[in-house]
């Protein structure tokens, strides 16, 4: 077996199409997680995979990038925090935001915490998903680390986090705003009406074919007038295909 014939047996068993990634990206991602249990053949690695429940879960963690934290980028951050104060709490109505691919749950509290600040009263809706079941459990659950909770302010943190031994703990409030279920952005159709879509950091592992699918999906599920919130590391150069304009160097406004 070879890592495309790999590839179609990920999909059978796991039903995550890592067709849709950059093959270059993928392929190193994959040896480089092979070599790490003593792999040198795709094979070999099947069979471990289909025995060994421990290292079937390590490597959907591994492929589906669960690397986050909160506020990541937080200069941006606050920008984004500006534009949901001038542009989408601009009545009491309650706001409906998106967080994809949200791993273990930082970016949805992030935003919670954010709405809660600007607008305490206001009953906002935020639906967080990821294609990983474990760390939608984990991201339920609300327990961070340091390296996860540094860039929170000292007075969200003692606002909104509990300390338990060396874990930070969210508090009920926070987490109660935000709702998680499974979502494959690439296989499943998307909700509507949303006033934010918050996707970061994840689009750029796909090929071009993929983005441009996930971005023309995301405008439609935008209100008019609502935000993207994308990655520091992502741009998305033909914006106007997708019936956006840019807000800010990161953030696009479906017009």
């Amino acid at each position: 077996m070879d890592l495309v014939q790999f590839e179609k047996w990920v999909f059978r068993e796991f039903n995550i199409n890592l067709s849709a990634y950059k093959s270059n990206q993928l392929h190193r991602r994959i040896l480089s997680l092979m070599s790490r249990v003593g792999v040198d053949k795709v094979d070999d690695y099947v069979t471990l995979l289909k025995k060994d429940k421990a290292q079937r879960e390590k490597f959907l963690d591994f492929i589906t990038i669960n690397v986050t934290e909160f506020f990541r980028n937080p200069e941006i951050f606050e920008e984004l925090s500006k534009k949901i104060k001038q542009e989408l709490l601009s009545s009491s109505r309650p706001l409906k935001i998106w967080s994809a691919a949200c791993s273990i749950g930082a970016e949805p509290y992030s935003i919670a915490m954010i709405l809660d600040q600007c607008s305490p009263r206001v009953n906002h809706k935020i639906i967080a998903t990821d294609i990983d079941s474990n760390i939608l459990q984990r991201a339920k659950k609300g327990e961070y680390v340091q390296t996860e909770i540094k860039n929170v302010k000292k007075n969200l943190l003692d606002k909104y986090f509990i300390k338990s031994n060396d874990k930070y703990v969210i508090k009920d409030k926070i987490k109660n705003m935000v709702s998680f279920k499974k979502h494959d952005l690439i296989l499943q159709n998307y909700d509507k009406n949303f006033d934010l879509i918050v996707c970061r950091n994840v689009v750029i592992y796909f090929k071009p074919d993929i983005k441009d699918a996930i971005y023309k999906k995301f405008s439609e599920s935008l209100k008019k007038g609502g935000l993207l919130f994308v990655g520091a590391t992502e741009s998305i150069y033909n914006y106007k295909d997708f019936g956006f304009e840019k807000s800010s160097t990161f953030i696009y406004k479906k017009i």
